[in-house]
């Protein structure tokens, strides 16, 4: 019952774990990642469709998205989807071809967007303690009713305190990486 807790708290604390790594992905560091766009839908034939299905996209130049679209009647919606993302880009379409440069950031942009990243992290933590509130009262429901002794109690207990350590120490890998990344030039 004990394992089955932990196991429980590991795999909920994993999710945290992931879903902390999109949010960061999601971040511009001011190099051009086709990962920018996966937040991005567009309207198509009256259903919001995210825009890595309905073209290609790639880097060109290190600084500049390239999206070629399967439809090229898309090009106007997929500008307009670009556009009303708080990315903060304007696409410039050439032929088939919509190029999003992405401009330089700023001392001043990148001191910003690190305060997003530690928010960020702040809320995957937070996350990672609740589930750990949650497994640790799961345990102490198991003590009430007698279906484990005391020991078995405090054990379970480390146990779930040993992961959430573990979980921890991951997120502020993450955010240091990523702090990093952000204030390099």
């Amino acid at each position: 019952m004990i394992d089955d807790i932990r196991d429980d708290a590991e795999s909920r604390m994993k999710k945290s774990l992931a879903a902390l790594d999109t949010a960061m992905k999601r971040i511009r560091t001011g190099r051009a990642h086709p990962s920018l766009l996966d937040n991005v839908t567009v309207d198509y034939y009256g259903s919001d469709t995210p825009l890595k299905q309905l073209g290609n996209i790639s880097v060109e130049e290190g600084r500049t998205l390239t999206i070629s679209p399967f439809d090229k009647s898309l090009i106007p919606q997929i500008e307009k989807a670009i556009m009303t993302s708080d990315l903060g880009l304007n696409p410039s379409t050439s032929g088939n071809l919509i190029r999003l440069p992405l401009p330089p950031l700023t001392e001043e942009t990148r001191r910003d967007l690190v305060k997003v990243v530690r928010g960020e992290a702040e809320q995957a933590r937070v996350s990672i303690r609740n589930i750990r509130r949650d497994a640790n009262s799961d345990l102490k429901e198991l003590l009430k009713e007698k279906e484990i002794s005391e020991d078995e109690s405090r054990r379970g207990e480390e146990l779930v305190q040993q992961l959430t350590d573990k979980m921890v120490a991951e997120v502020e890998k993450v955010l240091k990486e990523k702090e990093e990344e952000l204030m390099t030039v």
